[in-house]
């Protein structure tokens, strides 16, 4: 039976300016609080700091494996104590049917926690409930993020 995801408290409607420490400290407690079946999308231009957070998100959500950016093989699977987390980085998907070779309709209805970086390359294939994440660099502080959720 599947069950909608839950948004985490953290996810709601906001704008962050934050220091990548800070980012890195949002991160960690939106995992704490993060409930599978859950797919988080993650956008922002090149260096705004995408797979840090996912880093410190799968940190607070029970990850204890290295968690690295999945540019060349699109999909990383890790393990934790809540469910299995998938991280996607779609830098490299030309159009959304070639998803369909990386199991993506198995990975975006299964239990977990999904994660997924450049989710505009999957264009309609995101379904709706998912939570927005959108990642800036501040134009007045080149070492601040800004950090756009829900």
């Amino acid at each position: 039976m599947s069950h909608p995801p839950i948004v985490p408290p953290l996810a709601s409607h906001g704008r962050l300016a934050c220091s990548e420490s800070e980012l890195a400290e949002w991160g960690t407690r939106f995992g704490r609080v993060a409930s599978a079946p859950l797919l988080v999308t993650i956008s922002g231009e090149l260096g705004a700091g995408k797979t840090t957070l996912v880093q410190a998100i799968c940190r607070g959500y029970g990850v204890t494996e290295d968690v690295t950016s999945p540019t060349f093989a699109l999909v990383h699977r890790y393990d934790a104590p809540r469910s299995p987390v998938y991280h996607l980085d779609l830098y490299r998907i030309q159009r959304p049917s070639e998803l369909v070779n990386i199991g993506w309709d198995e990975i975006s209805t299964s239990y977990a926690l999904v994660i997924v970086e450049w989710p505009e390359r999957a264009g309609e294939l995101i379904p709706a409930g998912h939570v927005p994440i959108d990642l800036e660099h501040d134009q007045v502080h080149p070492d601040r993020r800004v950090l756009l959720a829900g």
